[in-house]
């Protein structure tokens, strides 16, 4: 089937989104409309004039200018406000000790100086990198691979000069926060705990800093997944549309990975190329060489090439691995979203059971709807697509982010706050580099392996 895939994109009516009813699946609902969502409070001018506020996609800047001086003159004035900063950033869940406090306070004590200037200069630049980027380490954050744009767009030289030019330095700082109500929620927990609490306190700052990792702004419209969670969000002006349960990696080697990418189109009737592991490792190439009509029946077209080897690819249909759709979603790590004909497994509890990808249930739902969204189809395009049972891929003209994170406490699906289970067990690192002194000169990238899961959706998935 060559479908030429129309270009209108579902309208948007200030931050509300009009209703998908598609009716190409039968487990698929209805997406209701989004109220509109009152635009949040626009920094102030000079803030805004040095970092224009994201719009669409998140803002990469080319061409950067070398980066300024990082040791400016303070006034005393200047750094009695720093050291108010310092002394509450407790309620941001970090520690006043990490930012050279007490030696702060001595230099104001004896007048102005050239330390007094290096000491407030790096408590501030401490606190930037903190508050931007999260205080725990590359080698806490267990196989995390997003690119935090942040760095780039928020520069730390920048943002010394706007605090030290307009004199707001808490303003400044505070303005560093993640936007998702989400990260609010959790400050607003944290100041209702107990000193006494601490192992509380302690998960609640930990997921904190997880929102810092992220960009400070995710976007108008994306998806978002919180893997312990088993739920897939999509959302507008981070109000949740609709959600979705998910099926995610098993624990171990093909846990699923913390990623930040891009979804670039939509196949819909996709095939599943079966990976050598198994067309040789268990003889399921040879198998479908040898009896056709089994082959046929089960979906599999085998080839042999020049050189012997056998490629296997499972064809579109109802017993295909993949289900009825994925997510062009590229990158590394070969990870994306998918359906399954699995579907029963939703129903339970401990969904970790894939080789890494994550299935979605009412996936045709969630696929029309990102065909629909992107610009790719008009609805009916997209329904006439999807239930003409032929391989297509649509690619979207307004692409969405897609955040894989790993929230062990936060809001709930139904706006609850509560702990969800560590299932890869990725919180000992991060609770522990809390405990430890801070570390300067960090990494921004992880020195993880990048596992690449040879993806194997059969079986009990």
């Amino acid at each position: 089937m060559n479908f030429t895939v129309g270009k209108q994109a579902l309208s948007m009516a200030g931050a509300g989104l009009f209703a998908l009813s598609a009716s190409a699946q039968a487990q698929d609902s209805e997406i209701a409309p989004a109220e509109a969502v009152p635009a949040s409070t626009m920094p102030d001018a000079s803030f805004d004039e040095a970092f224009p506020q994201m719009v669409s996609e998140p803002l990469v800047q080319g061409d950067l200018a070398p980066p300024g001086p990082l040791v400016r003159e303070w006034s005393l004035d200047q750094a009695n406000a720093l050291v108010a900063v310092i002394e509450d950033i407790d309620i941001e869940g970090l520690e006043p000790a990490d930012y050279r406090l007490a030696e702060l306070k001595a230099e104001i004590t004896a007048g102005r100086s050239e330390t007094l200037d290096e000491i407030a200069s790096q408590a501030f630049v401490w606190l930037v990198e903190d508050l931007r980027d999260g205080r725990t380490p590359m080698s806490a954050r267990t196989q995390w691979f997003v690119v935090d744009p942040d760095r780039d767009t928020l520069r730390t030289d920048a943002l010394l000069e706007v605090a030290l030019e307009s004199g707001d330095i808490a303003g400044t700082l505070a303005k560093l926060n993640p936007t998702h109500p989400d990260y609010a929620r959790l400050r607003d927990e944290l100041a209702l705990t107990p000193e006494s609490e601490t192992a509380k306190r302690k998960l609640i700052r930990a997921n904190m800093d997880r929102w810092r990792w992220l960009a400070r702004d995710l976007g108008p419209q994306y998806l978002i997944t919180n893997v312990p969670e088993y739920q897939l969000r999509l959302t507008v002006n981070d109000q949740i549309i609709s959600t979705y349960r998910t099926i995610v990696g098993k624990p171990g080697r093909t846990a699923t990975p913390q990623l930040a990418e891009t979804v670039e189109g939509v196949v819909f009737n996709p095939t599943w190329t079966v990976p050598q592991s198994i067309v040789k490792g268990e003889g399921l190439g040879k198998r479908v060489l040898s009896n056709p009509s089994w082959a046929r029946a089960k979906g599999y077209k085998g080839t042999r090439g020049e050189n012997g080897w056998i490629t296997v690819v499972q064809q579109p249909g109802p017993t295909n691995s993949l289900g009825r759709m994925k997510l062009e979603m590229p990158n590394p790590h070969a990870i994306f979203f998918h359906d399954t004909p699995s579907r029963h497994l939703f129903d339970q509890n401990n969904r970790a059971l894939s080789h890494g990808c994550i299935r979605t249930e009412r996936a045709m739902e969630l696929a029309i709807t990102m065909a629909i969204l992107g610009g790719g189809a008009t609805r009916d395009e997209a329904v006439e697509i999807a239930t003409s049972g032929e391989y297509t891929k649509v690619m979207i003209e307004k692409q969405l982010p897609a955040y894989i994170t790993y929230f062990t406490y936060g809001v709930d699906i139904d706006g609850n706050l509560r702990s969800f289970d560590d299932i890869y067990g990725r919180d000992a690192p991060v609770l522990a580099s809390l405990s430890a002194p801070r570390e300067a000169d960090r990494s921004a990238t992880s020195d993880d392996e990048v596992i690449v899961i040879e993806n194997d959706p059969r079986g009990e998935a």
